[in-house]
């Protein structure tokens, strides 16, 4: 028989209970595992979550790139490819291409080697006075450009931004305040007695008499009534003087038709079709004088 000191077996037993897991233990080391074991799945899926929404925001994304390029192209294009508005009558006038927009509707009456004669349908036109003496100076046109195209790109009460549409019309009046009436691009008139000119930006004709009111006060807006007009056009850029020399050769022109006069009171009217990165001998430029038949 062994024996053993109180001390030794009290070792003994000590030893024995450090060796065997306790019950308390041994549920906590369970839940310990279940933890472990349930949140890898909940990360795993979190992380499957949000791979999921980066791939569908990416797919968003892409899709709107798209879009917002195939919407840039087509105003490209607008620009590239150019349309023709009338029959070439000259070698000059073969060579001009006007950008692929909206632009004021009219029917040819009659055609000659120095003008043509066109009824132009109703129109309304947003327009601003040009600073300055002169129509076509730089500086004063292109404040005038720059206030109504932020009209129609949305400082207007409606905050609604409109089609570009073709062409930009300047127009020389009489001081007697007259109706303006301006055609297709963007229309600069003078007033006679004070130097002078407005100009002009043809509404789309979606919008016919329900146009946002501009924020501007100096922009108003107008309808142009149907009329009958004596047309030339020219390419290269537009100078007061050329505009001057052509107004006068158009007018001695028209002397000598057999219907058609110049209407009393007609003032010069030039429509630029271009932008003004289009090259000299493409771009496109009108200018008219009303028109109307001769009594019989």
């Amino acid at each position: 028989m062994l024996l053993c000191s109180p001390s030794s077996i009290s070792a003994h037993n000590l030893n024995r209970s450090r060796t065997r897991p306790s019950p308390i233990n041994s549920m906590a080391v369970d839940r310990s595992s279940s933890r472990v074991a349930t949140t890898a799945p909940q990360r795993r899926n979190g992380m499957s979550a949000r791979i999921s929404l980066v791939i569908a925001l990416a797919s968003q994304t892409s899709s709107l790139s798209q879009k917002l390029l195939t919407e840039l192209a087509g105003e490209t294009a607008k620009y590239v490819f150019p349309k023709r508005i009338s029959e070439s009558q000259s070698l000059e006038e073969a060579f001009m291409s006007v950008p692929d927009l909206e632009t004021v509707k009219f029917s040819v009456l009659k055609r000659s080697d120095q003008y043509e004669i066109r009824e132009v349908e109703p129109y309304f036109v947003a327009e601003a006075t040009v600073p300055g003496k002169y129509g076509f100076d730089f500086n004063g046109a292109s404040q005038s450009f720059n206030t109504l195209a932020e009209y129609l790109f949305g400082k207007n009460m409606k905050k609604e931004s409109m089609a570009m549409t073709t062409p930009v019309i300047t127009r020389r009046t009489q001081s007697d305040g007259e109706m303006m009436e301006m055609t297709t691009p963007v229309i600069t008139k003078r007033v006679e007695d004070q130097g002078k000119w407005r100009m002009s930006f043809v509404m789309p004709s979606k919008y016919g008499s329900d146009l946002p009111l501009p924020k501007d006060s100096s922009v108003t807006i107008k309808e142009v009534p149907r009329k009958t007009v004596a047309v030339v056009a020219f390419s290269g850029f537009v100078t007061d003087e050329e505009v001057k020399a052509r107004e006068s050769r158009l007018r001695a022109a028209l002397k000598g038709d057999a219907v058609f006069w110049v209407k009393d009171g007609a003032s010069i009217e030039v429509a630029q079709y271009n932008p003004p990165f289009t090259l000299p001998f493409t771009r496109r430029n009108e200018i008219s004088l009303e028109v109307e038949r001769k009594q019989e």
